[in-house]
């Protein structure tokens, strides 16, 4: 039995006696817990436990049962589950960790202390200078982008603005989340929290809280003054539902009522002019959907691609998103809410407008601000709450209600449409807002995105790593009171026994209802109507911020008439109205943006440049597809000229290079770049040398010379790339870029239907493997892969019928009864696409996508799954004959039989042939890939950079090099049955090699509003690059290199019998794959 085991044994049947020695243990301070006598930190592997060490050191023993259940069963939930430190007993003795944190908060010490006598950790925790400076801080320890800092410390406390200039340096979490999700529940974090720590599809940092914007109201006041107001406007006074509400609610209550019980009249709402709460009234405005929308059984659901939608930054040119009516329109609200709050008087007295010290007076309506201020301005005796003598609540409200109150920030009738030229505003409906409810945008904004843990990538030792990780999983598990610097930034903190707790401590119900209300909302995920914003996560946050609080606050709203801005600090009644003054008003605007835009470029080139910021901005989006920089100025050039040239992408790309793909661009561009170089230009020298003077001859031998020295760039350009090209189909046959996630038989075929990936990933009834010689290994140890390749046959679903799954049953089962396995299918393991490829991350998506190949060459068994199916959206049936038209279909046909042959290769159709064998001349048909249809090019590739069919092109190249090799194998003494079937498939391409791997292919594009024909490259003279590579023995991967160099010997790959074929290991290499469903938009 493992000691894991005993202790959980134990804690069973003596909880009471432990929690006693618990209770009764003397405590131990972090720092001095092991003592002298503790060993160096390389003594103990972090992988291994002391007790598999079978040893004791500083006095920690981790076979003492009783002693570790005491100090690691600690904060048990009502499960009676063990706590995740159970099993960590004396895990990390001898290890040093140090961590570095700018908030102090009393928790840190005894939760130390705690971890520290359990495991053994000696954690140092060390505060910096403050907030102001943890940004610096963290960069001079990390370092810039991948390197050189200090490497002082192994972890921090930080805030997602202080990462894009680090996060490179900092270890991606992604794996470490995978490994530990039972306790972490990683989804259980709000959407808004985990985007803000993720970037380039990969976790960098932990979150612990959550930073959003919302509305505090007083029931007192508007109870209070309900039937006065309706008298003096003629409408109710409600609670403002939108933007345009709150600001024109704010105006009348302005000056009109007293709050206070002073004989004075208040203030609408009150606020501190910042750029956050700014950027809270523009979100709704320019934010109407993250994600592209489909109708989901009758329900508009939007979980599809990124729509690049945000309120900084246009995606796809860096364009400052400032040059539009709506921008104009939030503006000009917040300056009329900034005219009727408390920066009449404060700002007029020559004081700071500050929210805090003006709440706390009794004379504000309400409040915006973040939530853990707003918990101070809202609860009795709060901080910064107004006492009861500047209240009226004991003269209005009912018993048990409540004067402070909290509401979700309010949305805006008035929305940008990005679809439409210069995006004007426009009053939101379903289509432009498809999120809304009753024609209101809902779009909260989260400013920075709250504190995370993060880990030292670069110079933390792998035991203080291990550590670190080990307490801020452990943090994970515990009740967010118990945790330092922790708020509620969980679903799970949403359950009703959760809010009930809250209610308890703040001994108040309404308080902890009205928060569960807001989060409620806050919390959702994209495909439950999410509609988050994110924060500007880019390098150089700070600067950008100063700049837009300058030029909006300090230089144009609050800054006095006499010195060019809107506020009359004399007569605050008499600042500049936007629409009495409009003149005045656009005039000062228009020179607000133009300063802005100015301040922004400047920022730009101080950090790299706009097209460096532009690259880190899509990755922070987690914007799809994924492009290089590269890629964007390619596309640039293709649409949009200007842009290219304001990116300074002239001096990022080769226009040499491009002319294969986008000739007539560069010629538009640059006349002249793409034009035919002679290559006999130094023998046209010496013929003009006998014929022509020698003045005449010295211009145009400068001239050919030059189109010569232009020859041989655009010839090695050429070169590099083919060679690229090369290197990374050889690279692509070792890697995964994606690990394998699969589903045990018998739970795929108890599900009922086809599960959806993060349901089932969510239950941990995936079973993941990270590398291909973790197949393998999978398969060596008697477990049996089967891939199910099928068309889905609705827009939105893969199998709304039911009817391919029933076939997927049917053929599991016979498939296990042919080859005798256990009828519990306990050994068969299932890869499908609905279930096996992330459905809601875009980005780990599109890593799976490149992986498609690896995962159906890697199979021991691929079925094609093709009964005849109504197609649910469109009046078409769909059967095998559909299924063999798709262009993805054979794809995965084809990366299975190139590794594996026809053998172990089946065909379903329905219940009357649950499973038949592929014929042995199956792959005639299978190999011609290309000739497959493709939805991309059905829809002329409108918004997309490239057509799917490029994106094959890495993998098949790689399969074909390794077929290339296994035949000459095989003529030199290897397994005569498999260099048949290797030749088979070869003779097949050498015979029909232009159509099975085209050097070039018609596309169809729309540029400028054009549709564009052109011609590009595909394989090119790639196959037979590959062919020579592979004949010549040097196609070996050498994994420290990272590069393909010449090879000793091809023995690596052995041939094992016709029935393996070649076996494992190829990956898709592609940078742009596209990411659309398969039968309708080919993939998911």
């Amino acid at each position: 039995m493992s000691r894991f085991a005993i202790l959980s044994a134990l804690l069973a049947a003596s909880s009471q006696e432990f929690q006693d020695i618990a209770t009764s243990a003397e405590p131990v301070v972090a720092t001095s817990l092991v003592g002298a006598t503790a060993g160096p930190e390389n003594e103990i592997p972090a992988s291994l436990t002391c007790a598999e060490e079978q040893i004791v050191v500083g006095g920690c023993d981790p076979n003492d049962v009783v002693s570790c259940a005491a100090n690691c069963n600690l904060f048990k939930d009502d499960s009676g589950e063990p706590g995740y430190l159970l099993d960590k007993c004396c895990k990390h003795v001898g290890v040093n960790a140090n961590l570095l944190a700018f908030e102090k908060a009393e928790l840190w010490v005894p939760r130390i202390e705690e971890f520290s006598k359990c495991t053994g950790a000696s954690i140092r925790l060390q505060y910096n200078r403050g907030e102001d400076y943890m940004a610096t801080d963290i960069i001079d320890d990390v370092g810039v982008d991948d390197g050189g800092g200090a490497g002082i410390f192994d972890a921090y406390i930080v805030q997602a603005p202080w990462l894009p200039p680090v996060y490179k340096g900092l270890k991606s979490l992604s794996e470490f989340i995978s490994m530990d999700d039972k306790y972490i529940n990683y989804y259980d974090i709000n959407q808004a929290s985990r985007a803000a720590v993720s970037f380039d599809g990969s976790v960098r940092a932990l979150p612990l809280d959550a930073d959003y914007i919302a509305l505090g109201w007083r029931q007192d006041v508007f109870e209070k003054y309900a039937s006065q107001y309706e008298e003096m406007y003629g409408e109710p006074l409600k609670v403002p539902d939108t933007i345009e509400e709150l600001v024109d609610v704010s105006e009348k209550l302005n000056g009109k009522f007293d709050y206070n019980n002073d004989g004075i009249a208040d203030w609408g709402f009150c606020l501190t002019p910042q750029t956050n709460y700014f950027q809270a009234f523009l979100a709704p405005i320019l934010q109407t959907h993250l994600h592209a929308c489909d109708i989901v059984d009758g329900k508009k659901v939007c979980d599809g691609l990124h729509t690049g939608q945000n309120i900084f930054f246009d995606v796809d040119t860096f364009e400052p998103l400032i040059h539009n009516e709506g921008y104009r329109h939030a503006v000009e609200l917040y300056w009329r809410f900034i005219r009727a709050s408390n920066c009449q008087a404060q700002t007029a007295a020559g004081e700071k407008c500050d929210r805090k010290t003006a709440f706390k007076t009794g004379r504000c309506a309400g409040v915006i601000s973040m939530p853990g201020t707003m918990t101070n301005l809202l609860k009795e005796g709060g901080k910064y709450a107004p006492p009861p003598e500047e209240r009226m609540d004991a003269d209005v409200l009912s018993e048990g209600g409540y004067w402070g109150r909290r509401k979700i920030f309010p949305g805006s009738r008035m929305v940008m449409d990005w679809n439409k030229p210069g995006r004007p505003l426009v009053e939101c409906n379903d289509e432009i807002c498809p999120l809304s409810r009753n024609s209101i945008n809902y779009a909260p904004f989260f400013a920075e995105g709250g504190e995370s843990y993060a880990l030292n990538g670069q110079q933390s030792k792998p035991a203080a790593t291990a550590a670190m990780w080990d307490l801020f999983t452990w943090f994970a598990t515990l009740p967010v009171g118990e945790v330092p610097l922790a708020g509620t930034y969980r679903k799970s903190q949403l359950e009703p026994e959760a809010i009930d707790a809250l209610a308890e401590k703040w001994d108040n119900r309404v308080m902890a209802d009205d928060l569960n209300a807001v989060l409620q909302e806050y919390f959702k995920d994209k495909d439950e109507g999410g509609n988050p914003v994110q924060d500007l996560f880019i390098i150089g946050f700070p600067d950008y911020n100063e700049a837009l609080d300058t030029e909006l606050h300090k230089k144009l709203l609050l800054a006095d008439v006499s010195d060019g801005g809107l506020f009359n600090k004399g007569d605050p009644s008499k600042s500049l109205d936007p629409v009495k003054d409009k003149d005045v008003f656009d005039r000062l605007y228009n020179g607000f943006i133009k300063d802005l835009e100015k301040k922004y470029s400047t920022i730009h080139n101080k950090y790299g440049g706009a097209l460096s910021q532009l690259s880190l901005w899509r990755g922070a989006l987690g914007v799809t597809p994924v492009k290089s920089k590269d890629d964007i100025c390619a596309d640039l050039l293709a649409s949009d000229v200007a842009s290219f040239d304001r990116l300074d992408c002239i001096n990022q790309v080769s226009l040499e290079a491009l002319c294969q793909v986008l000739e007539s661009d560069v010629e538009d561009y640059k006349p002249g770049t793409c034009s035919d170089n002679n290559n006999n230009a130094i023998t046209a020298i010496i013929v003009l040398c006998s014929i022509v003077g020698a003045g005449l001859l010295v211009g145009v031998s400068w001239f050919a010379y030059r189109r010569y020295v232009t020859y041989q760039h655009i010839r090695r350009a050429h070169e590099q790339l083919m060679e690229a090209t090369l290197n990374e189909a050889i690279r692509a046959l070792h890697q995964l870029d994606y690990p394998l996630h699969l589903i045990q038989g018998h739970e795929f075929s108890e599900a009922g239907k086809l599960m959806r990936h993060e349901v089932l990933r969510n239950a941990h009834k995936l079973t993941i493997l990270d590398s291909l010689s973790d197949v393998d290994a999978f398969v060596a140890a008697g477990k049996h892969v089967v891939f199910f390749s099928h068309q889905w046959t609705s827009f939105t679903l893969p199998d709304p019928s039911c009817i391919q799954y029933d076939s997927m049953v049917l053929a599991l089962k016979e498939l296990a009864k042919r080859n005798g396995w256990d009828e519990s299918l306990k050994d068969v393991f299932v890869w499908v696409d609905f279930s096996s490829i992330p459905q809601a991350n875009p980005s780990t998506q599109n890593l799976a996508i490149r992986s498609l190949a690896a995962y159906a060459s890697s199979a021991t068994y691929f079925i094609i799954v093709a009964p005849d199916t109504p197609h649910a959206d469109l009046d078409d049936n769909c059967d095998f004959d559909t299924y063999q038209k798709r262009m993805w279909c054979r794809a995965e046909q084809c990366c299975h039989l190139l590794r594996n042959g026809t053998e172990g290769m089946y065909i379903t159709t329905g219940a009357n042939n649950p499973l038949t064998p592929v014929k042995n001349d199956h792959f005639v048909d299978s190999l011609h890939v290309f000739d497959g249809e493709l939805t991309c090019c059905r829809l002329e590739h409108k918004g997309l950079a490239s057509c799917d069919r490029q994106s094959l092109v890495i993998p098949l190249l790689g399969l074909y090099g390794e077929l290339i090799r296994a035949a000459a194998d095989g003529r030199k003494g290897g397994n005569a049955d498999s260099l048949q079937a290797v030749e088979a498939f070869l003779s097949e391409i050498d015979s029909r090699q232009e159509e099975v791997f085209p050097r070039t292919f018609k596309r169809v594009m729309w540029r400028k509003n054009k549709r564009v024909i052109e011609e590009v490259l595909l394989f090119g003279d790639l196959i037979e690059r590959m062919r020579a590579k592979a004949e010549s023995g040097t196609l070996e991967y050498n994994e420290d290199l990272g590069t393909a160099t010449a090879s000793a010997t091809s023995s690596d790959f052995v041939l094992r019998g016709s029935s393996d074929f070649l076996r494992h290991g190829v990956v898709h290499g592609s940078q742009k794959i596209g990411a659309i469903r398969r039968g309708s938009s080919d993939l998911w």
